[in-house]
């Protein structure tokens, strides 16, 4: 599955800026950080603040910082400010979905989008930031 351009970023931000609630972050050193566009993020951040995932802080050393509650927003919760996962299913726009093969095809498309959907409904971005933590305490562990 790939996520739009915006629904990643968005997910970069909130989830970097997460790790930590007390620490704020430019546009710019987040988009240095995931080497993404800041043009392209600086679009997706005010969408975030207005969700009230992040908070917008102004002036020198100014930036973003987490303000959300991470163990009940999901990453469905994210993506759904930028996109509707399944909005480009077969079954909405090809013409042989009229067709027995293409309702098929239809019908396991969409039980495909209901799963991500519900998996991406289920993952706080709490629990992924701990899995990440995990992550890192076992490569570190690995390689000393």
């Amino acid at each position: 599955m790939k996520l739009q351009k915006a629904s990643r970023f968005a997910l970069y931000a909130v989830l970097e800026l997460a790790r930590d609630t007390s620490r704020q972050m430019s546009v710019t050193e987040l988009a240095d950080h995931f080497g993404i566009s800041s043009n392209h993020l600086a679009k997706v951040l005010p969408d975030l603040a207005r969700a009230g995932l992040v908070d917008s802080v102004r002036g020198a050393g100014g930036g973003y910082r987490f303000c959300g509650n991470a163990k009940r927003t999901t990453v469905l919760d994210v993506i759904n400010l930028f996109e509707s996962i399944g909005d480009d299913s077969v079954s909405s726009r090809d013409e042989a979905f009229g067709t027995d093969i293409g309702q098929a095809l239809g019908s396991v498309l969409d039980e495909i989008d209901d799963i991500a959907r519900a998996t991406f409904g289920s993952i706080t971005i709490d629990t992924l930031i701990k899995s990440i933590r995990r992550a890192q305490e076992r490569q570190s562990r690995a390689n000393p």
